[in-house]
């Protein structure tokens, strides 16, 4: 805060000490020592209450991050919802098709299995 070198102090206590005088220096001192020491913890609490005001904004702004991203997060399980949906659509679509290959496919192996047996005969 203050930038007081040795020099500096040994000037403001000779100062002092020719002011108020040696009988008094004492008790001043531990008055002035007892103020110096309020002070200090007085700046220390209003930087924690500003540190702690300055965490609670943060996590409102966090709170409220999270507040418009739960939208965002309803959209893309929709999504992935949709995509299922399709998923299960054309593994169904499909699967028909698939068995009406089968099914032709078979028809025309025992038509051919049947033209092989009449020409046996």
């Amino acid at each position: 805060m203050f930038d007081i070198g040795f020099w500096e102090l040994a000037i403001i206590m000779v100062v002092a000490l020719l002011v108020i005088g040696p009988e008094r220096l004492p008790g001043v001192a531990r008055k002035l020592g007892l103020y110096v020491g309020k002070a200090r913890r007085f700046v220390s609490s209003v930087k924690q209450d500003i540190n702690r005001e300055l965490a609670a904004e943060e996590l409102k702004r966090i709170i409220k991050e999270q507040k418009e991203s739960a939208g965002l997060h309803d959209i893309i399980e929709e999504t992935k919802d949709a995509i299922d949906e399709a998923k299960q659509e054309y593994l169904v679509k499909n699967k028909d098709e698939i068995e009406k290959q089968v099914t032709s496919i078979e028809e025309s192996v025992s038509k051919s299995d049947n033209d092989d047996a009449s020409r046996k005969q």
